[in-house]
C-alpha cells in the first residue's frame, strides 16, 4: 500500500499560478479594455493581484485625454523600475507592459525613456497580448505593437467574463471619425468601428446570465454605432436598445459617450418608450459658443444642443443631463466663455466634467494661435465649476424625499450599509442586508451629501423589471 506521504507515480504538478496587476486610467472604455486584457491572459495562468508588489505582470492601461497624462505614466514607470529590479535580484521575473492611448501615441518615447518596459501595445492590439508576453519572456528588448490591424480584435478575443457584478460594461463601438481639434482619440483609437448586432446581443445575454442587472454600452461615439444584423441590414443604436430591452433579467440600460451630431429622432424617442433605458444621459457639448465650437470642429452649433436637451426632456420628463466642458480653447474670448456660462444656466446639469484646455501633440489646436493665458483659463474654470457644483447640489437636494428604485451593488463604507445607484447614477447608501446586492429595491431618499445620497429602504423584495 502506498504511504499517504508518497506521491502517486503518475502525479503531475499543478501549474504555478501567476499574478496580474492592472492599473487603469481614464474612461470606462479603458476599464472595459482592462477587463478584456485580464480575460486574454487568464489561459496563461494569470489571476488577479491586489498590488504590484505581488504581481508577476503589471500593465499600465493609459489615457491620453487629460493634462500631463504621459508624465504620470513615466512617474509610475520609475517606481515600477525599482520593484522590477528588486524582483530580479531575488531571482524573480516581472513583465511590465504599457497599454492604451499613451502607448499608442508615444510608444517610441516610452521605450527610449523607460527601456525596462517589456511590452508596449495600443488599444487595437491587446488581443495579441499572449503572443507578446511569450516573446517578452524569450527575448530581450521591448515588444511593441501599436498597429491598427485589419482584423477586428473583438473577433479574436475569448468570450467576455460574464461575472462582472450587477453593473456590467459592454463595448459596442470604438474609434472616432469626428477629429475635434483638441482630441487625440482618432489618432490613438483609429476610425469608427461598430460591432455586429449578434455579437453584442450574445455578450449582453452572457452578462445577464452572470448576474448583471444593468448594462452600460460603451463607445467613443456610442450613438454613432451602426451595426450589421444577421440578415445584412444595418441597425441604429435605437433599434439595438429595443432589442436589448427584450432580454429577460436586464432591468437597466445606459450608453456613453455620445456626440450631439448623432442624437437622431429615433434615439431621442427611445428614451420615452423604453422603460429600461435610464433617464440620465452624458452628452458632451464642450462649449456654448458657436465660434469656439467651429474652432473645435464639433460640427454643430449651440442651438442643436439646446434643441436636443428640450426634446429629451419632452420624451422623458425626469431626464437628467451630464456633459463635458473645455475652457480656454485657443481663441476663446470672454464673450465666448459667457456663452458657455449661459448654456450651463439655461440647460442645467445634474453632473458635469470641466477642464482647462491643454495642448495635445499632433492635434490641430496645439498649433493654433491665440492660446489663452493660463491665469485666464484658471479663472474661467473656477467660475464654470462653481456653477456646475451648485447645479449638482441642487439636483441632489431636489431628490430628497422622493421614492425611487435603487440597484444595489454591494456593501457600503460602514458596517451594515449597502450601496447602490439611482436611475440618475447617483451613489446611494442605506442600512440594509448584504443580500440585496444585485437586486432592485425601493427607497425614500432622505439626505443629500456632496457625493452621495442617504436613503431608507421601503421594501426588500425584488422588483420585476418593466
Amino acid at each position: 500500500m502506498t504511504s499517504p506521504a508518497s506521491p502517486m507515480p503518475d502525479a503531475v504538478p499543478a501549474p504555478q499560478r501567476k499574478k496580474l496587476f492592472i492599473r487603469t486610467w481614464g474612461c470606462q472604455m479603458n476599464v472595459y479594455d482592462s477587463t478584456r486584457m485580464a480575460d486574454v491572459l487568464a489561459p496563461l495562468g494569470y489571476g488577479p493581484a491586489e498590488t504590484p508588489e505581488e504581481a508577476d505582470m503589471v500593465i499600465l492601461n493609459t489615457c491620453h485625454i487629460r493634462e500631463k497624462a504621459s508624465e504620470k505614466v513615466f512617474s509610475d514607470l520609475g517606481r515600477l523600475r525599482l520593484l522590477k529590479t528588486e524582483k530580479e535580484q531575488a531571482g524573480q521575473k516581472m513583465v511590465l507592459a504599457v497599454a492604451g492611448c499613451v502607448a499608442q501615441a508615444e510608444g517610441a518615447e516610452i521605450t527610449a525613456r523607460a527601456p525596462w518596459v517589456d511590452i508596449v501595445l495600443g488599444p487595437q492590439t491587446y488581443h495579441r497580448l499572449p503572443e507578446m508576453v511569450a516573446r517578452a519572456s524569450r527575448a530581450a528588448g521591448a515588444q511593441i505593437d501599436t498597429d491598427f490591424p485589419v482584423e477586428q480584435k473583438f473577433d479574436l478575443l475569448p468570450e467576455v467574463n460574464a461575472n462582472q457584478g450587477p453593473i456590467a460594461f459592454l463595448t459596442i463601438q470604438e474609434g472616432c471619425d469626428k477629429f475635434c481639434s483638441f482630441c487625440v482619440v482618432p489618432y490613438t483609437r483609429g476610425a469608427e468601428f461598430s460591432r455586429p448586432v449578434a455579437a453584442i446581443l450574445a455578450e449582453a445575454r452572457r452578462l445577464v446570465a452572470g448576474g448583471a442587472r444593468e448594462i452600460a454600452l460603451l463607445g467613443q461615439n456610442v450613438n454613432a454605432w451602426h451595426g450589421e444584423a444577421p440578415d445584412g441590414a444595418t441597425w441604429s443604436l435605437s433599434r439595438l436598445l429595443y432589442a436589448l430591452a427584450e432580454i429577460d433579467g436586464l432591468a437597466r440600460i445606459r450608453y456613453t459617450t455620445s456626440h450631439p451630431r448623432d442624437m437622431d429622432d429615433a434615439l431621442i424617442e427611445a428614451h420615452g418608450r423604453i422603460p429600461q433605458l435610464m433617464p440620465f444621459l452624458h452628452l458632451p457639448v464642450q462649449s456654448g459658443s458657436d465660434k469656439v465650437l467651429a474652432a473645435m470642429n464639433r460640427g454643430h452649433k449651440a442651438e442643436l444642443f439646446y434643441r436636443i436637451a428640450d426634446r429629451l426632456r419632452e420624451a422623458r420628463p425626469d431626464m437628467a443631463l451630464s456633459s463635458d466642458f473645455i475652457v480656454g480653447h485657443p481663441g476663446e474670448s470672454a464673450a465666448d466663455h459667457a456663452a458657455t456660462m449661459q448654456l450651463v444656466e439655461k440647460v442645467g446639469f445634474a453632473l458635469a466634467y470641466s477642464f482647462k484646455y491643454s495642448p495635445r501633440p499632433g492635434t490641430p489646436a496645439a498649433g493654433q494661435p491665440f492660446q489663452v493665458p493660463e491665469a485666464e483659463k484658471d479663472a474661467r474654470l473656477q467660475e464654470l465649476q462653481a456653477v456646475l457644483r451648485r447645479q449638482q447640489d441642487e439636483f441632489n437636494r431636489a431628490c430628497v424625499g422622493r421614492e425611487v428604485d435603487i440597484l444595489w451593488t454591494g456593501p457600503g463604507r460602514h458596517p451594515g450599509q449597502i450601496a447602490g445607484r439611482t436611475p440618475w447614477l447617483q451613489p446611494v447608501h442605506a442600512i440594509g442586508p448584504a443580500e440585496l446586492a444585485g437586486r432592485i429595491a425601493r427607497v425614500r431618499l432622505t439626505a443629500a451629501h456632496p457625493n452621495s445620497l442617504s436613503a431608507v429602504l421601503l421594501e426588500e423584495k425584488e422588483l420585476t423589471p418593466a
